[in-house]
């Protein structure tokens, strides 16, 4: 059997904070992860090929065979899955000097990609490309399928094809607009009364849009996901809370966080100017090249309420944010404080923190999460990244 396995190239840093807790590989954007998509794409077992921290989690591919090798932040559309399941053995598939895909195998040949490959650059563009990758997805996941109806009371305005509800799933009460993208409900999600939502949108499994939320796209809600009050262009890992009014736009979570009631990010700066986002590989802010950037926070951040972010803020991995006006545009991983001043967040406070969350739904933190937590920590301690 041919397997299936997604390398990082130096490019994972681009990725952080959410990256140091995760392959590349096991980023969301639009409706599944980068791995989910290879899976339905080729049909075959995906491995990640990572770095150190992470391998407990995600142990590295151990058998022997034939195996596609695949840069992790390349997003499969038909054209470079044609062309990856056409290489023979030892061949590769390059755009450029980047390697994109090889076969394992002994051979000279390289070939140059047809078309403009969907590749992911920085962590900017899980939001900024999450339209073109949640069509895509809606696509491969509701070929052939029939969707689920509705509750009652519900508006949808634009094709009926656009809207699409997994079994379990319960809206009532709300507006769906479709006309510029598709929205996709999965498994058991809730969409409460009172919602105005304009796709494209992805609610994956078990997530939750409560009471009078107000929702643009393109954007997507993880399996597990609380949220209310005012959200656009955002893309939300999974197991993360924005349960109460207040904006988040043009932002990334990672899993876990939460947000406290009217916690409010600005995604545009007074003067229109290019917004400078925190670089972990140079250390240093740098253009992001975009004019909106909300919010970037990884796994397990929290803010207190009536928070305050500033355009283009990078939180790290379970930073504790709370106090009266604006924290710093960087936070690092296991910072809390706020506009006041930072400090450490003891890794024993942070871990029983995480372990109580990810208890009130039923996920255990094990010691494997505990001992990759413990490692982004003593990186954050050093600013080893």
């Amino acid at each position: 059997m041919l397997h299936v396995i997604l390398f990082e190239d130096s490019s994972a840093s681009s990725f952080y904070p959410l990256a140091l807790t995760r392959p590349v590989g096991e980023l969301r954007i639009g409706i599944l992860t980068i791995r989910e998509k290879w899976e339905r794409a080729l049909g075959h077992p995906v491995h990640h090929e990572t770095r150190v921290h992470l391998r407990e989690l995600f142990p590295p591919f151990s058998g022997s065979g034939p195996a596609y090798r695949i840069n992790a932040r390349l997003i499969p559309t038909a054209s470079v899955v044609e062309q990856i399941q056409s290489l023979g053995a030892g061949e590769k598939l390059m755009d450029g000097d980047m390697l994109l895909a090889e076969r394992t195998g002994v051979s000279e040949i390289v070939h140059q990609v047809h078309t403009a490959p969907f590749l992911l650059h920085r962590i900017t563009d899980l939001f900024s490309r999450n339209g073109e990758a949640l069509r895509l997805d809606f696509e491969t996941v509701t070929r052939g399928r029939t969707s689920h109806a509705h509750g009652e009371g519900v508006s949808v305005h634009g094709p009926a094809e656009n809207l699409f509800v997994e079994e379990g799933a319960k809206i009532r009460g709300c507006m769906i607009n479709v006309e510029e993208g598709p929205v996709y409900i999965g498994r058991h999600a809730e969409i409460m009364e009172g919602c105005m939502i304009r796709g494209p949108l992805a609610l994956c499994d078990h997530a939750v849009i409560k009471m009078g939320a107000k929702i643009y796209g393109p954007t997507t809600f993880g399996p597990e996901c609380r949220i209310g009050g005012e959200v656009s262009n955002s893309v939300i890992q999974g197991y993360s809370n924005k349960g109460h009014d207040g904006f988040l736009g043009n932002s990334v979570l990672g899993e876990w966080c939460n947000l406290g009631a009217d916690t409010n990010t600005s995604n545009l700066k007074n003067n229109y100017s290019i917004v400078r986002v925190w670089n972990y590989a140079t250390g240093n802010m740098e253009d992001s090249g975009l004019t909106f950037v909300g919010l970037i926070m990884g796994d397990h951040g929290k803010s207190g309420i009536n928070t305050m972010f500033n355009t283009g803020t990078v939180a790290g991995v379970a930073a504790n944010v709370f106090g009266g006006g604006f924290p710093p545009k960087y936070i690092p991983s296991f910072s809390w404080g706020g506009p006041e001043g930072m400090t450490s967040y003891r890794l024993d406070e942070a871990l029983l923190t995480a372990e109580r969350m990810m208890s009130r739904r039923h996920v255990a933190l094990t010691d494997a999460m505990k001992a990759m937590l413990t490692e982004v920590a003593r990186m954050a301690q050093s600013e080893q990244f």
